[in-house]
């Protein structure tokens, strides 16, 4: 059974090249055939927007923090398609469950 992987970016693409390196990994990761699921938190949530970052979604589920959109003003229908806004309560839950690794960036 491959390996779950939880990966969490907090920075967003407009601080640097390590947000899309980050996403690119989480592709490399589903490509081999590993569940991945990339978070978005705080300033992180700007990857979300449609364009900021090649490659987002390409197999990998996002979850995108409610509030960290809130606290950045910015609008659910803003994101694109393939994101899912989530409570920190679900993403706790993944985090947590001792099958799955994370990885923060």
């Amino acid at each position: 059974m491959a390996t779950a992987y939880v990966m969490v970016e907090t920075a967003g693409p407009w601080r640097g090249p390590g947000c899309a390196r980050f996403v690119s990994d989480a592709v490399t990761l589903c490509r081999a055939g590993h569940p991945v699921q990339l978070v978005l938190l705080q300033d992180g949530v700007t990857a979300a927007l449609p364009g900021a970052v090649p490659g987002l979604g390409d197999g990998v589920e996002v979850w995108v923090d409610e509030f960290s959109l809130s606290q950045r003003g910015l609008p659910v229908e803003k994101l694109a398609p393939a994101t899912r806004v989530v409570t920190m309560t679900e993403i706790a839950l993944r985090i947590l469950d001792p099958a799955t690794r994370v990885v923060w960036h």
